[in-house]
């Protein structure tokens, strides 16, 4: 049977416990560092050589639809009544809003250093050392919002203007694409700084701290930003009915595209599945 991944913002006091207890648990495990390891080794640009398939590709919602289920069989293994939920980023907009309290993730990073210092991943509670991709510090950092270049995040308008979009991705399958459902929900734009980050980008950026790069998957809003991202998928699926993943075929040889993306039938690195096999979640899960 289908279980049910809920708005964050409507979870029990019970809901936000097992969910958090299950986080810290595949964390002391060691478990979690994994999926952190795991974004850092699959976050591959443009710039680079080499097949992407979770970021600036259309595989980039198959791929984290994926990478969620992976987290959340984890999770539920450690306490199976635990699903992620999701964060609606157009609704819960300020920075003590949920997913911001002192009972789940815990609250905005100080101005000194970014530092969070409240909530159950603060680094003075013990359980919630950055362990992957650390510099000089390993303590979850955040700043929400931006506070010396202040941004907002993005508005159901925002949202709108790429689920209205009818094909889900176009040529050259990449970062510069300016049509196409999958780029304008992943959010590479024109122009240079925050004018530039749509959508899920956007709201990286918003964050701040951990969650900006590779190693994003530090923070545990992680899994909630792209939970609301992976519904936007199913949304965007519902309005388009006949519309399909693409490219259902790979670029030909010759082509500067040729062996750098997934398509529809091709497997999606590194799980032995497709983006057709990703595209109904309907019996595994549901949105409430």
């Amino acid at each position: 049977m289908a279980y049910t991944r809920k708005d964050v913002s409507t979870l029990t006091a019970s809901e936000k416990r097992r969910f958090v207890n299950a986080l810290l648990e595949l964390k002391r495990r060691g478990e979690y560092d994994e999926f952190v390891r795991l974004h850092i080794v699959y976050y591959v640009s443009d710039g680079e050589s080499g097949l992407r398939s979770a970021h600036m590709a259309p595989s980039f919602l198959p791929w984290h639809r994926r990478f969620l289920l992976d987290l959340e069989e984890a999770l539920r293994r450690v306490d199976s009544s635990v699903t992620v939920p999701y964060w609606d980023w157009t609704k819960d907009r300020t920075t003590s809003s949920s997913p911001w309290t002192a009972d789940l993730l815990g609250g905005n990073g100080r101005r000194s250093d970014r530092r969070v210092t409240t909530g159950p991943f603060a680094h003075a509670e013990g359980n919630w050392t950055i362990k992957e991709n650390v510099t000089d510090t390993e303590y979850l950092t955040r700043d929400l919002g931006r506070a010396d270049a202040p941004i907002e995040l993005p508005t159901q308008s925002d949202l709108k203007w790429a689920l209205d979009d009818p094909v889900y991705d176009t040529e050259p399958w990449d970062s510069t694409v300016r049509k196409g459902f999958r780029n304008k929900l992943e959010g590479w734009g024109t122009g240079r700084g925050s004018v530039s980050w749509r959508n899920h980008n956007r709201v990286h950026r918003w964050v701040g701290g951990a969650m900006v790069g590779a190693a994003s998957v530090n923070d545990p809003v992680f899994w909630l930003h792209h939970a609301f991202v992976d519904l936007q998928w199913s949304r965007w699926q519902a309005r388009h009915a006949d519309a399909r993943y693409l490219p259902a075929e790979p670029p030909g040889r010759g082509g500067t595209q040729h062996g750098r993306i997934v398509a529809r039938h091709e497997r999606l690195p590194p799980w032995d599945v497709t983006p057709d096999d990703l595209e109904d979640h309907s019996r595994i899960y549901r949105y409430a």
